[in-house]
């Protein structure tokens, strides 16, 4: 078992270190922010990831796991340093690598001994042969750097599932022995290594991302047809997915991907592509088809109601996803700022991402502790994020609440008969409108 420093402490450096943990290694993790790693001294994530705190609390009281802002503490006698610093987005979509640049200083200040750095953020290629050369450049007292490429492929809400149960593990290393070192630091997981140089393994990050944002806005484009021409986007993705070369991951149509990897990760690409002069026509393309699903519902309800004006418009979620608290990139920005802009009275509701909503959402949206407040009085619902809380609604609510029982369901979280069954007026995506409780099949 090896002494390993994580530097970061987001989704992926606390995940990582962790998980990392629980498999026997001694994982001390730094931040500079005193407050949260007070916090995760006390057992305590400070971001919302089902399994986290348990897994957490049981290896520091194991011994195996520790915090602190002190990068001389943190680096003493480790023999690998995880980078897992965030690479936020620029205006231009290009990755800002300031804490990677100043992770890299510290490591060359503070380590007294020889070590394998090991780069979890997301971070365009070429970025690991430049912290190599800057870590060089600082540092004073001759000890042997080396790095290795080991990109996540963590899913929010997901992520202490996927961290043990993973489809592969990639170790990009141009030194074989650091390649080696992090493989067996990594063999615990029983999750099939692949190997390859540092820059692939680079590009199979943003490589994959890019693929799957690329899934989703193409059947948010088939479902935008099926509406037009009166097919059920539902069966057309379960028929599509039963071919196994296409498969049924990333085929629910949908309002479109948010989050911090997919909106940042396909954006940074065409930069990366920019620079080797390839116009990456394609994945342009699909940054512009998902920026254009963030509108589909309240253009629906614009045309279904002739006007927002006045109106009060309940969204049901805020996080882009369920099981996260992450508000980054959601859809719901988008569409709180189109209704307000509309004249509509916005009413918010989400079980875990209030807080968060709070800072991002734009001044004019109210909030409410739960569903059934905010339909209350409401004259249009929006199912923004598909949390299990909504899918167990009973239907009758939205009726027995709302001033006017209409349902903009951007995730299709229930069946056309459910709809009907309810006396809803119901759009969704890809699939037959229903009207005063009924289906209106065809075009």
């Amino acid at each position: 078992m090896k002494k390993i420093a994580v530097v970061g402490t987001g989704y992926v450096g606390l995940v990582t270190g962790v998980a990392l943990s629980e498999v026997g290694h001694e994982v001390t993790c730094i931040d500079i922010d005193e407050a949260k790693v007070a916090r995760m001294q006390r057992g305590e994530s400070p971001i919302y990831e089902p399994g986290l705190d348990d897994v957490m609390k049981r290896n520091i009281d194991a011994g195996r796991l520790h915090f602190t802002t002190n990068h001389n503490e943190g680096f003493t006698g480790k023999e690998v340093i995880y980078i897992a610093v965030g690479t936020p987005e620029r205006e231009d979509g290009t990755a800002d690598l300031q804490y990677v640049d100043q992770v890299s200083v510290d490591i060359a200040s503070h380590v007294k001994q020889d070590v394998v750095v090991v780069t979890k953020s997301t971070v365009p290629v070429g970025t690991n042969d430049y912290i190599l050369r800057t870590i060089k450049e600082h540092i004073t007292n001759g000890v042997a750097v080396s790095i290795v490429s080991n990109p996540e492929f963590l899913r929010e809400g997901n992520a202490v599932y996927d961290a043990f149960n993973g489809d592969r593990i990639v170790v990009g290393a141009d030194d074989k022995w650091a390649g080696d070192m992090i493989e067996e630091i990594n063999k615990p997981f029983n999750i099939p290594v692949y190997r390859t140089d540092v820059r692939s393994a680079e590009m199979i990050k943003y490589a994959s991302n890019a693929f799957l944002a690329t899934k989703i806005s193409f059947i948010n484009e088939i479902a935008n047809i099926c509406e037009k021409l009166g097919a059920n986007i539902e069966d057309v993705s379960a028929g599509m997915g039963m071919d196994g070369r296409i498969g049924h991951q990333f085929l629910r149509a949908g309002i479109g991907y948010g989050g911090s990897c997919f909106p940042k990760d396909t954006k940074a690409l065409t930069q990366i592509a920019s620079y080797v002069d390839h116009n990456f026509e394609l994945l342009n393309s699909v940054i512009r088809v998902n920026n254009f699903q963030h509108h589909v519902l309240p253009e629906k309800a614009k045309k279904v109601m002739d006007t927002l004006k006045g109106k009060r418009v309940a969204l049901l979620g805020l996080a882009f996803k369920p099981n996260t608290d992450d508000m980054r990139e959601s859809p719901a920005i988008t569409m709180s700022e189109e209704l307000l802009l509309a004249g509509a009275e916005v009413v918010g509701y989400d079980p875990i991402a209030m807080d968060n909503a709070r800072r991002v959402m734009p001044e004019g949206v109210s909030y409410v502790g739960s569903a059934e407040e905010a339909l209350t009085g409401a004259d249009a619902a929006f199912l923004v994020t598909d949390w299990d809380e909504f899918k167990a609604l009973d239907l009758s609510v939205f009726r027995e609440k709302m001033a006017q029982p209409i349902v903009f369901d951007g995730r299709n979280c229930f069946g056309l008969d459910q709809a009907a069954e309810a006396g809803l007026d119901y759009y969704s995506i890809g699939r037959a409108p229903v009207v005063k409780g009924k289906v209106e099949v065809g075009m």
